[in-house]
């Protein structure tokens, strides 16, 4: 079933309570983004990293980039959501994808945080950049409210 929405992953929600996630400052913990095809079957019952339906290309790397964070967390001047951000991403290669995933890397579980459908198919011909949102409680990329 192709992509069908943008998703915050159960796993995600469950696993912020377990305390299974740091995104703070000097973490140890790595994040990553994965890119798919419109083939994944990618949604909030998303469990982990998956590599069917992933990105196959020169400029690609299974597994996808790591992601640098850059709002640790917060609730900024909204006092009610909390939020963080990443830096945009890039990769150099003429591909397709119709989505990502970001995903806590541990070399094992790679449990999965949430889902995003780009609403079509994207191509590049030289450079693929994910552009994440501002850094704010209104459109930061993952926010808990």
């Amino acid at each position: 079933m192709p992509f069908t929405g943008n998703f915050t992953c159960n796993i995600f929600k469950t696993g912020v309570l377990d305390g299974n996630y740091d995104f703070g400052a000097g973490t140890t913990d790595v994040f990553k983004i994965a890119l798919y095809t419109n083939n994944a079957t990618l949604n909030a019952e998303t469990t982990a990293y998956t590599a069917t339906g992933e990105v196959s290309a020169t400029g690609y790397t299974a597994g996808g980039e790591t992601l640098t964070i850059t709002q640790v967390p917060t609730t900024g001047s909204s006092g009610n959501t909390a939020y963080i951000s990443f830096a945009n991403v890039s990769w150099n290669g003429a591909f397709t994808a119709r989505g990502a995933l970001i995903y806590k890397y541990n070399g094992s579980t790679n449990p999965a945080i949430c889902v995003l459908d780009f609403g079509s198919d994207k191509t590049s011909t030289a450079v693929f950049q994910v552009q994440f949102p501002s850094a704010t409680n209104t459109s930061a990329i993952i926010r808990l409210s």
